[in-house]
C-alpha cells in the first residue's frame, strides 16, 4: 500500500508586510501595526469565483441582446442573497447545536457556508428580483447557471487549500496527507471532497463552454437540466466520503437525517429539477425573453385544424 500522495496544503492566511503599507499613504495610516491585514486564500478564491462568473454571464447576455444592467443588477440580488442562505442554512441544518446555545450565530454570515444553501439563497434571490422588477427571470437564471461551473472551479478550490470538507480517514492514494492531529491511529489521510468536486466540476465546466460555443441559442432551462443533473449524482455520491460522526477525531462531522447529510437530500430534489428541464428543453426551440413559444394547430374533431389565436375566424353563413 503507497499510502496518501497528496500533500496537505496549509490554508492559513498571508500577512501583509507592514513595510509595503508605507506606499500606501491613505491606507497604511488606517492600518493598526498590532493587526496588520491579511489575504485569506479562501476568501480572495471566492471573489475571484464571483467576478469571473459574473463576467463570462454578462457577455453572453450581451450576446443575446439583453439588457446589460438588467442582467448585472440581477447578479447582484442572487449573489447577494445566496451569501446570506449559505450561512443561515448551513448553521440551522448544519449545526443546530450551535444555534441553541446561541441564536446570534444565524446572523455571522461569515462563519460557515453551505453550498446547497447557497444554491437556494440563489433561487430565493432570483425569486425576489422577479417579484421587485415584474420580469421574467428564465432567461437570466440560464445565462447564470450555463457559467456556474467556471466560477465554481475557484470556489471549489478555496475549500481544498482551507480543507473545510474533510473526508473519512484513508489511506487510499488519491487521499490527503492530514495533519497528524486530525487523523486517526492507523490512518496516514483523509478523503478531502472539497479537492474532488473541484476536481469533478472541471469537465463540467469545459462541457458547458463546449456547448455554448457550438450553439449558444439553445432552449432557456438547458444549461439548469444540464448543471443539476451533472452536479447532484456526484455530490450524492462523494458526501458518502464524508467524515463520519463516529471518528475519533471527528470535529467537523456533518449531521445525518435518516443516514443521509443535508446535501444529500438536497440532491433528489436538485436532480429532479435537472432531468425535467433537461427533457423539456433536448430539442426545444430557442425563445428569446419575454416573447411566447409558437403555438401548434389545434385540430377539431373532424380532423380540421382551428384557426390560431391571431387568426381570423370565419364568418358564419348568414341566413336567408
Amino acid at each position: 500500500m503507497s499510502g496518501p500522495l497528496i500533500p496537505y496544503i496549509d490554508g492559513a492566511s498571508y500577512e501583509i508586510p507592514l513595510s509595503f503599507l508605507k506606499y500606501l499613504p491613505i491606507l497604511g495610516e488606517l492600518v493598526d501595526p498590532r493587526h496588520p491585514p491579511s489575504i485569506k486564500p479562501f476568501g480572495t478564491l471566492v471573489a475571484i469565483g464571483v467576478y469571473v462568473g459574473a463576467a463570462i454571464t454578462l457577455r453572453r447576455a450581451r450576446q443575446r441582446g439583453l439588457d446589460e444592467r438588467l442582467m448585472n443588477d440581477f447578479i447582484f440580488w442572487v449573489v447577494a442573497t445566496g451569501f446570506v442562505l449559505s450561512h443561515m442554512l448551513d448553521a440551522v441544518f448544519y449545526h443546530p447545536d450551535r444555534v441553541a446555545r446561541d441564536p446570534m450565530y444565524v446572523l455571522r454570515i461569515w462563519d460557515g457556508l453551505s453550498s446547497y444553501g447557497g444554491f437556494i439563497g440563489a433561487l430565493v434571490g432570483g425569486l425576489a428580483w422577479r417579484a421587485y422588477r415584474k420580469k421574467p427571470i428564465l432567461e437570466y437564471v440560464e445565462l447564470c447557471i450555463g457559467a456556474f461551473p467556471t466560477a465554481w472551479i475557484f470556489g471549489r478550490s478555496g475549500c481544498s487549500i482551507v480543507h473545510d470538507h474533510p473526508g473519512a480517514v484513508s489511506n487510499a492514494w488519491f487521499a490527503v496527507r492530514y495533519p497528524p492531529s486530525e487523523l486517526v491511529a492507523g490512518y496516514d489521510g483523509r478523503y478531502d471532497l472539497g479537492l474532488y468536486e473541484l476536481v469533478l466540476t472541471i469537465p463540467l465546466a469545459c462541457a458547458c463552454h463546449y456547448l455554448w460555443h457550438k450553439q449558444p441559442n439553445r432552449a432557456n432551462g438547458f444549461y439548469v437540466g444540464v448543471t443539476l443533473t451533472a452536479y447532484a449524482p456526484v455530490r450524492f455520491m462523494l458526501d458518502f466520503l464524508r467524515i463520519s460522526p463516529t471518528d475519533a477525531a471527528a470535529v467537523a462531522a456533518d449531521p445525518r437525517y435518516a443516514g443521509l447529510t443535508p446535501a444529500q437530500w438536497a440532491c433528489f430534489a436538485a436532480l429532479g429539477t435537472g432531468v425535467y428541464f433537461l427533457r423539456k428543453t433536448w430539442s426545444a426551440p430557442y425563445v428569446r425573453l419575454g416573447e411566447l413559444a409558437p403555438e401548434e394547430p389545434v385540430a377539431n374533431e373532424a380532423g380540421a385544424d382551428e384557426p390560431g389565436p391571431n387568426e381570423p375566424k370565419p364568418e358564419a353563413p348568414r341566413g336567408d
